[in-house]
């Protein structure tokens, strides 16, 4: 089992070193800002050098747009051609490498941004109990464009498991499993949303399946209703947050509906799921009609954290302060601030004491969130980076949309180090850490350096 839980600090403190020196050492990257080691947090690392490279790896066999995993010596990417790769901790050298399917050409889709080849989109996720490796693929099946789910070990690459995953109209290309993957209580956690142009008819998914493919999955549907679709849950690339009591939370995008005469249609919202897929609370805007009608959804990962408060956010650049245990409905959040991004928030975060470092594509925003009074402020705006951001080694890091991972300072937002690291496939590249390295994916090469 790994559950993602976030942990906070109330006290308005400055974050200093001595908050970082009890935690062992990360030594794994289990999926998406983690997958359940912590919030986006490389627990124990004291130091990362960015003055030189310790390894870049051989060019792959496509466009990489997820995040570099961890377990053991080796990383793993998944690139766009539906290959899987394992890279060795030591020198990037590849160990192995498995070709699952053909992927589906991007020429073939209603519309997107991806091309050549759409395949294995979302951050993989690993269970290291089972040693299995999950990755959705979109693959060409029996001449029809299909998601399969894959198991495989990570010693070897074997299949151990690959299962269908259906999508709530018959079409499964208008659906991108742009989100990463992750794990609650033996299930594996996807969601589905559409491709960049929201064309033709989708609807955003929420899934869950047992690691061992038997058995049925449940689904949550957003947009669900007579006439109604998009709704989609992608929030950046960062995967569903799962709660220490298994619930999983999600935000959900623009959905078809931009009326307030009508129905709210669960879009634009905050979702809180139980584990088997049924809704047990939800937030959206007072202005969710309107944000749905100027694509200014909600589009970032929920920060859930330990003390029962919620932060959510979004391309609207509002940052919403909301409480677990009543998420309010329509307007029901607690308090309402700007984040002052002057662009949109599309991705994960990373929580360190009483600071949420959220994604920017102009650079990355801090916000203080204190739990008596409630309360949620900027602290400080970065100018460089603007990738889903990651703290590592006193330091929070940014992938900058001009191929530069950036390190800022925690407590004010300036630069402390830099390096280029080369073209991008995607402008929500996000960084991890693991086995004594900080990785970053680019186009088709994964790059790292020394972290200790």
């Amino acid at each position: 089992m790994i559950v993602v839980v976030a942990t906070i600090v109330v006290a308005g403190t400055t974050w200093g070193t001595s908050a970082l020196a009890a935690p062992a050492s990360t030594t794994t990257w289990l999926g998406y800002h983690g997958g359940g080691i912590g919030a986006g947090v490389a627990a124990g690392v004291r130091a990362v050098d960015t003055s030189a490279r310790r390894w870049t790896s051989p060019v792959l066999d496509g466009q990489l747009y997820g995040e570099p995993v961890v377990v053991g010596d080796e990383v793993f990417v998944a690139t766009e051609n539906d290959t899987v790769y394992a890279l060795s901790a030591t020198n990037g050298a590849i160990r192995w490498a498995r070709h699952l399917a053909r992927a589906v050409p991007s020429d073939l889709l209603p519309c997107g941004d991806i091309s050549p080849l759409v395949g294995i989109t979302g951050t993989p996720v690993i269970d290291p109990t089972r040693h299995e490796l999950f990755v959705m693929a979109f693959e060409i099946d029996h001449g029809v464009a299909r998601h399969f789910l894959y198991g495989l070990d990570v010693t070897s690459g074997a299949r151990m498991m690959r299962r269908v995953i259906t999508t709530p109209t018959p079409d499964q290309l208008p659906y991108l499993n742009r989100s990463g993957l992750a794990l609650d209580h033996g299930a594996v956690i996807y969601s589905f949303g559409g491709n960049y142009g929201d064309c033709p008819t989708y609807h955003g998914v929420v899934g869950a399946i047992a690691e061992s493919g038997k058995g049925a999955s449940t689904s949550y549907v957003v947009d669900h209703g007579a006439g109604q679709s998009q709704g989609a849950v992608w929030m950046g690339g960062a995967a569903p947050a799962v709660d220490a009591a298994g619930n999983v939370w999600v935000t959900s995008g623009n959905g078809s509906v931009t009326s307030l005469g009508q129905p709210y249609d669960h879009s634009d919202g905050v979702l809180e799921l139980t584990p088997t897929m049924h809704l047990k609370a939800f937030f959206a805007p007072s202005t969710w009609a309107q944000d749905n009608a100027n694509d200014a959804d909600l589009s970032a990962q929920p920060v859930v954290l330990a003390n029962g408060l919620v932060v959510a956010t979004g391309k609207s650049g509002h940052v919403y302060l909301l409480r677990a245990g009543h998420l309010g409905g329509v307007g029901g959040q607690i308090a309402t601030i700007d984040a002052g991004c002057g662009n949109v928030l599309d991705g994960g975060y990373a929580l360190r004491a009483n600071l949420v470092y959220l994604p920017c594509y102009a650079g990355p925003v801090a916000v203080r969130v204190t739990a008596k009074p409630a309360t949620v402020s900027v602290v400080w705006r970065a100018a460089a980076g603007g990738g889903p951001p990651i703290v590592a080694a006193h330091e929070v890091w940014s992938i900058g949309n001009d191929g530069v991972l950036y390190g800022f300072n925690p407590n004010n937002g300036t630069v402390v180090q830099h390096a280029a690291l080369g073209s991008l496939a995607n402008h929500f590249s996000t960084p991890s850490v693991g086995d004594g390295l900080m990785l970053a994916a680019i186009a088709r090469q994964v790059v790292a350096f020394a972290a200790r």
